[in-house]
């Protein structure tokens, strides 16, 4: 299941593009593609930066659904 997320919505609000947010990250524009693609899931450690960066929480930026089947 897919981490839902608001990185690029955040992301888009500090004004970057995703080799910058990468950068302050310190991953790769991919990384950061994957991760708002929701393609990826970041680390504990990944998403707390990120979260310090866009001045959010970590739920603010992530979502996660519990499937209920």
């Amino acid at each position: 299941m897919p981490l839902l997320n608001h990185l690029k919505e955040h992301r888009s609000k500090l004004g970057i593009n995703q080799t910058e947010l990468g950068k302050l990250a310190g991953v790769s524009r991919q990384t950061i593609s994957l991760i708002e693609r929701g393609d990826y899931s970041p680390s504990v450690t990944l998403a707390l930066k990120l979260a310090k960066i866009c001045h959010a929480s970590v739920e603010d930026l992530f979502i996660y659904e519990e499937d209920e089947s």
